[in-house]
């Protein structure tokens, strides 16, 4: 087992067991926000390109599913509950899980989609598939804003597929790069700042 793999373990055993009094409260505010199971769960592309479905606390009301896969600010498929969760990143922590099953790292590229994925140059989403997805990288931590930029967008999913996703690409790609279990210590603080400045503001 590499040393990435320990951290990664040790870190979202760790997690689950810390934070599980907010897990069970976030559960109880999803339960009681709509009717609908309390986790979503959304196919993702995973390392070498394997599917997986990825777990986050739900956080819109049941649809049909025809809506676009990325989330403005003032969407009106979300709860209330699921507002707050989605301010403070919350809906994300059940990740944690997905980090245990091996399909997910605490710290890489964002999993997409397999129909944003596809949008991707085959020699792009081959480096980016090279590493196991994470719960967050420094792209996260530079559009942790990103569904109130959406929100002023005439055509959510263009300006994600076409403004946002490019940029996206780049730090994953510096990621692949200068992968290292140092730098994810790093990101793993400045996630910790980002949210905690996020809180404050």
């Amino acid at each position: 087992m590499s040393l990435k793999r320990v951290v990664d373990v040790a870190g979202a055993a760790a997690g689950l067991l810390f934070l599980s009094p907010v897990l069970l409260a976030c559960a109880i505010a999803v339960k009681r926000s709509s009717p609908g199971p309390v986790f979503y769960r959304q196919v993702r592309v995973g390392l070498h390109g394997r599917e997986f479905r990825i777990h986050k606390f739900r956080s819109m009301r049941l649809h049909d599913g025809k809506g676009p896969q990325v989330t403005a600010a003032g969407d009106d498929r979300l709860t209330a509950a699921g507002r707050v969760l989605r301010r403070y990143k919350l809906d994300e922590l059940p990740q944690l899980i997905d980090v245990l099953a091996g399909n997910m790292s605490l710290v890489g590229p964002r999993p997409e989609v397999p129909r944003y994925m596809a949008q991707y140059p085959d020699d792009v989403r081959a480096l980016i598939l090279s590493v196991r997805p994470g719960i967050t990288d420094n792209a996260a931590i530079a559009f942790r804003d990103e569904e109130r930029m959406l929100a002023e967008a005439v055509d959510v999913e263009r300006t994600y597929v076409q403004d946002i996703m490019p940029i996206k690409a780049r730090y994953y790609l510096d990621y692949v790069r200068r992968n290292s279990v140092a730098g994810d210590l790093v990101i793993l603080a400045r996630t910790f700042r980002a949210i905690v400045a996020h809180r404050d503001r």
